[in-house]
């Protein structure tokens, strides 16, 4: 690790891969990525970043900028639904440049290892099994977990195909003095000003402060991913720091804090005074949103985050149906959501709550109970999507091949017995499942004892439509794609500035 460390790496392409089935892709920037980028910038290597978010024809794209480029490394992140345009990417590398090494990581690749693991474990090689073997065909080097410290390990000669940085044991996964001494992420490497996200009027962009979240939600990914489960925190100066940064270089006044859940941090009031601090220092006011944990949410916390600026709490409520939340493990009851309501609304905190349906024991009742609970407390704005079972999830992690229905999958939930059956989704292939086509609406790829799966997608469409119009809360859609053109632009490689991005040093066609 050391001696990998010891020379500046060669120059590497990272690439952020496109999000098609997102109403809008330009509105949160990748920071995993971009915390890579910043490792590889301080260790003295030239980086390239093709940011193919919102671009319609991205892998002309990359066939254009790597036939171009001379980097020999290119790394791609890569969420669950991402996985379709990735593997077009890891084509069109293939044959535009046959000599690189491609190198895959982020979440999607974490939780297909970890599940992957345990069926290694347990000796019965199923479908985790094979999602993982796709990666392996598909890239040269696939990295699990942490990325800042195993993109070394990823570059170097002789490099192994699994890299595990998701074991907490492995010098590769960081501890939270480790988060401290890191490089902010390089959002120079991103066109900040081509990015459409707002708070309360102000411009804004993501942040986080912390990883992972202990909870174990059945339908959540990375509940077996110490990666994902473990809570590794930032100091709070730390994180003031990195705002404070931001605003003077980009002029930005409102902040995505893009963590699991804020409130699992004890430290969470102090960070909220210090951020109010620097702002009187700055003579500015911010404007922050965050996700928190609805039960354990207090009058404190709330009144802090009013004076830090906050004026929208997210949280992920799910479901207004008590066998529903026994059987997702929620660990939060009824009263505990409308209670976390009721104090946001004492200290002028709007609420977004997230639900969602599609879960073991789903009925016409549990969705009717649902829509009361959220007539009944008026939550400002809320999303209702249905559940997929992403690997790395309890759903899909412990469900078990139908014996008479191939290419099927049940999980039962043990101490009710509510089940749910889940079709084989090849996540190479198809991203429809993450909150539906925008263009098609909804599709299912799950259903229940007593719910097929169009009569889920029926149910959630009522629901939203009726709560929208009783509570007069406006659903306004958009998308926007932009087409790569060889023309664009004055690169060797035809891409404009703000699709492909360098580090002095870096060799690319724009250095």
């Amino acid at each position: 690790m050391a001696a990998a460390r010891a020379l500046p790496p060669p120059p590497v392409c990272l690439i952020i891969p496109p999000s098609a089935f997102l109403l809008d892709e330009r509105v949160f920037v990748t920071l995993g990525i971009l915390k890579v980028a910043a490792v590889l910038e301080a260790a003295g290597g030239g980086v390239e970043l093709l940011d193919l978010s919102g671009i319609e024809n991205y892998d002309a794209a990359v066939a254009a900028h790597a036939a171009a480029s001379c980097a020999r490394h290119f790394g791609i992140t890569a969420t669950t639904p991402q996985m379709p345009a990735v593997a077009r990417i890891a084509e069109a590398l293939r044959r535009a440049r046959p000599d690189a090494r491609r190198i895959l990581g982020g979440p999607h690749p974490t939780l297909v290892h970890t599940a992957y693991k345990r069926e290694r474990a347990g000796g019965k090689p199923g479908r985790a099994t094979r999602a993982w073997l796709d990666l392996e065909r598909l890239f040269d080097v696939v990295v699990s977990g942490d990325g800042e410290a195993a993109i070394f390990e990823a570059l170097r000669d002789g490099a192994p195909r699994e890299i595990d940085a998701n074991d907490p044991a492995s010098s590769l996964f960081l501890t939270d003095e480790r988060l401290d001494e890191l490089p902010f992420p390089a959002r120079h490497l991103v066109d900040l000003e081509t990015y459409r996200y707002q708070i309360d009027g102000v411009r804004a962009t993501s942040l986080i402060a912390q990883l992972g979240c202990p909870f174990a939600c059945g339908f959540c990914g990375g509940r077996e991913a110490p990666m994902l489960r473990r809570v590794r925190m930032r100091s709070s100066r730390n994180v003031v720091d990195e705002i404070v940064e931001v605003h003077r270089r980009w002029g930005v006044t409102g902040f995505m804090l893009y963590d699991d859940e804020l409130n699992v941090n004890r430290q969470m009031v102090d960070l909220m005074n210090r951020i109010g601090s620097a702002q009187k220092v700055l003579g500015v006011e911010f404007r922050l949103r965050g996700f928190i944990k609805a039960q354990l949410f207090t009058d404190e916390q709330a009144e802090a985050m009013r004076r830090a600026g906050f004026r929208w709490i997210l949280t992920g409520f799910e479901s207004g149906s008590l066998r529903i939340l026994e059987n997702i493990n929620k660990r939060a009851t009824r009263e505990e959501n409308t209670r976390c309501v009721q104090i946001a609304r004492r200290h002028g905190l709007k609420v977004k709550a997230l639900m969602s349906i599609g879960h073991p024991g789903e009925t016409h009742g549990t969705i009717a109970e649902t829509r009361q609970w959220l007539l009944d407390t008026r939550p400002e704005d809320f999303d209702v999507t249905i559940i997929t079972p992403y690997p790395g999830t309890p759903y899909y992690d412990e469900a078990e091949p139908s014996p008479d229905r191939p290419g099927e999958w049940t999980y039962t939930y043990r101490k009710t017995g509510d089940r749910l059956h889940e079709r084989e989704v090849d996540y190479l292939a198809v991203a429809d499942y993450y909150k539906g086509d925008p263009d098609g609406g909804y599709r299912s790829y799950v259903y229940t004892d007593t719910m097929t799966a169009d009569e889920l997608v029926a149910g959630r469409d009522a629901l939203e439509r009726d709560v929208r119009s009783s509570l007069g809360i406006p659903f306004n859609p958009s998308r926007s794609a932009m087409r790569y053109e060889h023309s664009m632009g004055q690169f060797g490689a035809g891409l404009p500035s703000h699709i492909l991005r360098a580090t002095e040093g870096a060799s690319s066609p724009l250095a």
